[in-house]
């Protein structure tokens, strides 16, 4: 890297000590300046002794200001007590409040306060450091923020303004709040109302249900501006420029999870303060050349289908409600027939079970996002005598029994299940991994479900199968009518008579539910198509953690 010429360079105070500070138009460093020890008793002398060297990217300060030091204040009307004697011997100071990197991926922002002999000296700092920061032309300046204040634990307002609007304040960034009052308020808003020429990202504080709703308006707004039908499967999106931003107060946050680690508030406002962009892939779902729904992360049938379905019914019980309906839903073991036909990802690099993580600065999307095309073979037509698997077209087409049908465009990784359902997907590869389940024993169903929460290869399973698709589409076998409700009723009669199949319930349905990312489609029978970083987040992607984290006293760099 070619060395950057330095634009300030002083000997400051810091906690009583003098220090080398130096600016360029990457990183502020400061080191220690050796100081000669006293004799002390015996005659022996000390070695001269030398601090560690600190630096931080200047792309990750956050601010700075001026201090006054006769009244002990600062700016932003934050007491601080200056020491007695830097006070006296250096009257001027500046502060420098930046990123400081923890355990667990976590953020967390941080503050220098630097000591100078003169004002104008001091002044010179401060106005050289904001130009630096003025140059950054990724950092937002004015933010949409939607909060919802019933998601999770109901704590989003309270954890928009304690945690995330002081430091969005300190950045001196300007925001136009809006507390949602209903369901899709956001989405609504942002389809119709929103006049997004004014922002430079939007933000919500809420769960994954509230990002979805953010992403729903966006993106139709975005469509519609443009003139692109959405009911079209084979219709090239237009990608969105304006950055998302996501502020965890939810019961899950599977996106914060997947895209900076950690489903903390400070750490993903610090995220959106630094301007970050991570590109991401948004999967379109369509019901007979109708558009439904858009899906971020996870689009489950059988099982995650179910235990959403059965959740819905007793919201009344709350967060266990996830618990119990997952335990019934395991107990009845429902299995349900089908064809999918799907088109395998070829020539890109990785695969499902490769083990590499996505992370910041991810080579894979990357370089699969430069090879990803939306000219797609056409959707063939399956033959009603196919075989169990074969290819027909370039798509390839499986019937079969199915407890559960999972397509992960992320990990989905979560506090229990912190590699997820698919640990080595991407999130910008313009795939999707198809994770097909079939029929099986109670406790191998279990030792697959294990498996999200352990270390093991949770796909080395014979009735386990992964697939890295760019399409894919899934028709129930009993799914003769376009009819949801012709659905129902033809299940309920056909399969009244096979209960002996299922001896944990009354009757076996036909069809089970899509859960699209914590919501249930109206149908069974879908066609699902991969739109390659069609939205950018206001995050990095899950940092590689230094190899000196776990040590006792990490050094400075």
């Amino acid at each position: 890297m070619e060395k950057q010429p330095r634009l300030l360079a002083s000997q400051l105070l810091l906690k009583n000590s003098l220090f080398e500070v130096s600016l360029n138009r990457v990183l502020l460093t400061w080191k220690e300046i050796p100081t000669k020890k006293k004799r002390v008793s015996g005659g022996i002398h000390h070695p001269f002794k030398v601090g560690n060297s600190h630096g931080v990217s200047v792309s990750e300060i956050l601010a700075v200001r001026e201090l006054d030091v006769d009244s002990g204040t600062k700016d932003d009307g934050r007491w601080q007590k200056m020491p007695q004697k830097s006070a006296e011997a250096y009257p001027y100071a500046f502060t420098v409040s930046y990123v400081e990197r923890a355990r667990q991926h976590r953020w967390r922002c941080s503050d220098v306060t630097f000591h100078c002999l003169e004002g104008a000296l001091c002044q010179q700092w401060v106005q050289t450091i904001r130009e630096q920061l003025t140059a950054l032309t990724s950092r937002p300046k004015h933010l949409l923020v939607y909060i919802n204040p019933y998601g999770g634990k109901q704590q989003g307002e309270r954890i928009y303004e304690q945690k995330v609007a002081p430091l969005f304040t300190l950045a001196s960034i300007s925001t136009h709040v809006i507390v949602t009052e209903h369901a899709n308020h956001a989405r609504d808003h942002l389809r119709t109302e929103a006049e997004l020429k004014q922002y430079d990202g939007v933000v919500c504080v809420g769960g994954d249900g509230m990002f979805s709703e953010m992403v729903h308006g966006l993106v139709s707004r975005i469509q519609r501006d443009n003139g692109v039908d959405q009911n079209s499967p084979e219709e090239k999106l237009v990608p969105c420029t304006l950055r998302i931003g996501i502020i965890p107060a939810g019961s899950t946050d599977c996106i914060c999870y997947a895209t900076v680690g950690i489903n903390d508030p400070v750490t993903s406002a610090l995220h959106i303060i630094v301007g970050d962009a991570q590109p991401m892939d948004v999967c379109s779902v369509h019901h007979n050349n109708t558009f439904l729904r858009y899906s971020v992360s996870l689009l489950g049938y059988g099982f995650y289908g179910d235990v959403l379905a059965d959740s819905e019914r007793k919201r009344w019980m709350g967060p266990a409600r996830y618990d119990f309906s997952g335990f019934k839903t395991f107990l009845t073991h429902h299995y349900y027939e089908g064809t999918v036909s799907f088109l395998p990802a070829t020539d890109i690099l990785g695969t499902p079970r490769d083990k590499t993580r996505c992370r910041a600065g991810c080579f894979i999307c990357q370089h699969n996002g430069q090879l990803y095309s939306e000219d797609a073979p056409e959707i063939c037509e399956t033959d009603p005598d196919v075989s169990d698997s074969e290819y027909k077209g370039g798509w390839r087409v499986i019937r079969g029994k199915f407890l559960a049908i999972n397509a992960a465009s992320m990990s989905c990784a979560c506090p229990r299940s912190p590699k997820g359902l698919s640990p080595a997907a991407h999130l910008a590869d313009g795939t999707t991994d198809l994770i097909l389940v079939r029929k099986c024993s109670r406790f191998n169903f279990l030792r697959h479900l294990l498996r999200h929460t352990s270390k093991y290869d949770q796909f080395d399973m014979t009735f386990v199968e992964v697939h890295r698709v760019r399409r894919f589409r899934f028709t129930p076998r009993y799914c003769q009518s376009d009819s949801e409700l012709d659905l129902r009723e033809n299940g309920k009669r056909l399969f009244s008579q096979i209960c002996r199949d299922h001896p944990a319930c009354s009757c076996s349905p036909a069809y089970s539910s899509w859960n699209c990312d914590g919501e249930i489609l109206p149908h069974a029978a879908i066609e699902v198509g991969v739109h390659c970083q069609l939205i950018k987040l206001f995050a990095r992607g899950i940092e590689e953690q230094p190899v000196f984290e776990d040590l006792p006293n990490p050094c400075a760099v």
